[in-house]
């Protein structure tokens, strides 16, 4: 469940006005910390082979500077369970209908024999 809460949060704020930094900045984070979520959120979507991602990670700087590195390992993590939860939903659409309808036909089958042999 907290993970759909997550997704969705990150959801309404990639799909806002703002940018996700921007948006973080208006929170009050710092700015490393908001250079780090970018940077780990477009990491964790190329991890998952989304074209629009990309590797980023300033190794100096993440070892270096903690709410970078904070930022970095925040976003790698809620980008890479959103995109987790997208594949579960699009598996589940996919293939539950089919085994959804594979079952009702077998209970069709199975109560219209049983009132056949009544």
């Amino acid at each position: 469940m907290w993970r759909f809460a997550v997704a969705l949060g990150l959801l309404v704020l990639l799909s806002g006005c703002q940018s996700t930094h921007e948006d973080l900045l208006a929170k009050g984070y710092p700015p490393a910390f908001a250079d780090g979520f970018d940077d780990g959120c477009s990491s964790a979507r190329q991890a998952a082979g989304v074209i629009t991602g990309e590797f980023r990670k300033n190794v100096p700087r993440y070892l270096k500077d903690r709410p970078y590195a904070e930022g970095w390992d925040d976003g790698f993590r809620q980008c890479k369970a959103m995109r987790e939860s997208e594949d579960l939903n699009d598996y589940k659409d996919r293939h539950w209908d089919e085994r959804e309808r594979a079952w009702q036909q077998e209970k069709d089958r199975d109560a219209a024999k049983a009132y056949r042999s009544q």
